[in-house]
């Protein structure tokens, strides 16, 4: 047969199956779509990984109702923590591992390869972040072995690790790349400006490195005083150093251009069931506390809060929670879209507003502590100058930077550094109101302090205690049950009461109230 000879498309056809008869590795060339490929290189890849981690746990709304910091009115399920069980929360369990922390794997492999640590580091560092978020939300997690279903000898079944190994994964992760960061080849392009976070600048992503690392070092400092101490000494003096300043903060400046929205003002364009927390109020506004007005709007029916500021109780009933629609506050403005369905509110300058993975007043946080514990070969002589600059800091980042302001309010009566346990108590309180927008770490601050000693269930809530954790996903009794179950038996039963490892000791802590203010211990 001749080729000439036969019409044009199935000529076609032919020719190109003679050729890849003489080249039988490009058969499978053939069945690729152009228009999905199947990979992609770093930069768009981590740009993506990055919207969709923050975009996912920050704010995390759910659990900013569990620290204390939100109410909800309208539709009180999650503030009752009935919508804080597994069929509802699964999504939160299973979406990291299919989203960004399969992208963020493949940019690290594309990294190291190609010997490119402004590559690779930061995707190291933004992964841990988000483990970090998994973890101090549900326990035990697949770590070690997740993300290996398409790698030799991978399973699509992957085993839980043990929390204690996974913050000791966590600390070497970090260790290397901030290592690798700080020796990065002049030749390295890195991400440039597929890094929406520090724009490719890769001693920032040293930085923040290293005060994660500060972070996670005093979440075991309850169970495990001795690796706290050394994990906070190792990450205080790690190349690179820990922040210095807010230009620091890791912070994702969002577009707002209507596609890449702040998360929170995107939710607040449909809802407006969204106040602040009693607990959170009746702690800033006897304080007097600049960050108020930002925080926070004027109630609409000021009969009951005189001041024109107020919180509603958590965990009301339908019926009682529909009543503060009015008394209560709103979000600041500066957290809404403008033009909303309930009404304007703020300007579409919200959609900008920006997210923050972690604080220049954080790390400060924590440094106090480390000063007033003797931790990390701090001295208890420097904590009241930590605790007033984490104050200033966090104040700053706020707008507020008027000296008058700031003075003030560092000489409040509940606000003035005292020192000893008292003053570590004060350290917890105001770190958890700096952390304002970070609902999980507010959490997970409250669990490891007991501060504000004031978070309790309300009297709607399913439970007569605040949750430790989120239940496992649905999904995972289905794919994966035989290791869901071992982790179970070694962690505790799949509920709200069971302590994750970190959280086991709460007696430890110098910040400690009791069992009926700080949770059943089993």
């Amino acid at each position: 047969m001749n080729i000439k000879y036969l019409p044009p498309i199935v000529a076609g056809i032919a020719l190109a199956v003679g050729m890849v008869a003489c080249h039988p590795d490009q058969l499978t060339s053939l069945n690729t779509d152009p228009n999905n490929p199947t990979d992609a290189p770093p930069g768009p890849l981590f740009t993506a990984s990055v919207n969709t981690a923050v975009g996912r746990w920050l704010p995390l709304s759910n659990v900013g109702i569990l620290a204390q910091q939100w109410a909800q009115t309208t539709y009180p399920q999650e503030d009752e923590y009935i919508n804080l069980q597994a069929d509802r929360t699964s999504g939160l369990f299973d979406g990291p591992y299919t989203g960004e922390l399969e992208n963020l794997r493949k940019i690290v492999a594309k990294g190291q390869a190609l010997k490119q640590p402004g590559v690779y580091g930061p995707a190291m560092v933004l992964q841990t972040w988000s483990f970090e978020n998994m973890t101090d939300i549900f326990g035990d997690i697949p770590y070690s072995d997740a993300l290996k279903g398409d790698t030799t000898g991978g399973s699509l079944a992957p085993a839980y690790d043990p929390q204690k190994d996974i913050y000791a994964g966590f600390f070497s992760a970090l260790s290397a790349a901030t290592a690798a960061m700080a020796s990065d080849p002049a030749a390295d392009p890195g991400l440039g400006s597929a890094d929406p976070i520090y724009g490719g600048v890769v001693g920032n992503w040293e930085k923040f490195a290293n005060s994660l690392h500060a972070r996670l070092a005093m979440r075991l400092v309850n169970v495990d005083p001795a690796t706290a101490s050394a994990e906070l000494k190792a990450a205080f003096n790690a190349p690179g150093g820990v922040f210095t300043s807010n230009a620091d903060n890791a912070k994702l400046v969002w577009p707002g251009d209507g596609v890449n929205d702040n998360p929170f003002a995107e939710n607040l364009k449909l809802r407006d069931d969204i106040r602040l927390s009693r607990t959170l109020m009746n702690i800033m506004v006897p304080s007097n506390d600049p960050r108020l007005q930002v925080y926070a709007q004027p109630v609409v029916d000021s009969s009951l809060f005189p001041n024109g500021y107020g919180g509603m109780p958590n965990g009301l009933s339908q019926d009682s929670a529909g009543k503060w629609f009015k008394l209560a506050s709103r979000p600041g403005v500066m957290f809404y879209p403008g033009v909303t369905t309930y009404g304007t509110f703020g300007s579409s300058a919200g959609l900008a507003t920006p997210s923050y993975l972690m604080t220049y007043a954080e790390l400060l946080f924590i440094e106090a502590e480390a000063d007033e514990r003797g931790l990390g070969g701090r001295t208890p002589g420097q904590a009241k100058a930590d605790y007033d600059a984490a104050i200033t800091a966090s104040l700053e980042q706020w707008g507020i930077t008027d000296p008058a302001a700031i003075s003030g309010f560092l000489a409040e009566p509940a606000v003035a550094y005292k020192g000893g346990t008292d003053g570590l108590k004060q350290i917890a309180v105001q770190k958890w109101v700096a952390l304002f927008m970070d609902g999980v770490q507010a959490w997970a601050e409250w669990r490891r302090t007991c501060q504000p000693s004031t978070v309790a269930p309300g009297p709607a809530a399913i439970v007569d205690f605040v949750p430790r954790r989120f239940f496992y996903s649905n999904t995972e009794t289905s794919v994966n049950a035989e290791n869901l179950n071992a982790a179970i038996a070694r962690q505790g039963p799949d509920n709200f009461e069971t302590r994750m490892y970190w959280d086991t000791k709460p007696q430890a802590a110098p910040t400690y109230v009791d069992a009926a203010t700080c949770g059943p211990v089993s």
